[in-house]
């Protein structure tokens, strides 16, 4: 199965270690920026605990040096590499392929990487 890149915005676009959301083939997609690594991470938007789609919005950091957004409504942790939740490992959402190809930010919702 060939992978499937979509063009979404500008890297200058984004806010440096913050969240953004994008609708990527009618589906609302997190984009987190790592400024000073000039890394993307993207994983659906949706909050599987609060029932809506605000991920997008919380903090982003790291625990144990992985890469990770709190939920901004009740505080859970998800890997923004693989989705998954880190206080109930039951639990996971979709994480997608994020890229920066020159200035330019790319997602691949057939799959996680870079």
């Amino acid at each position: 199965m060939m992978s499937q890149w979509v063009d979404i915005c500008n890297v200058s676009d984004l806010q440096p270690d913050s969240g953004v959301c994008a609708l990527v083939d009618e589906t609302q997609v997190a984009i987190f920026y790592l400024a000073e690594d000039e890394l993307v991470y993207a994983i659906d938007n949706y909050d599987p605990f609060g029932k809506v789609h605000v991920l997008s919005r919380g903090m982003i950091g790291d625990i144990k040096g992985e890469p990770m957004v709190a939920s901004p409504l009740y505080k859970q942790h998800f890997n923004l590499k693989t989705g998954l939740c880190l206080e109930d490992e039951t639990v996971q959402v979709p994480a997608y392929g994020a890229r920066i190809n020159g200035e330019r930010v790319e997602i691949n919702l057939s799959g996680a990487g870079q």
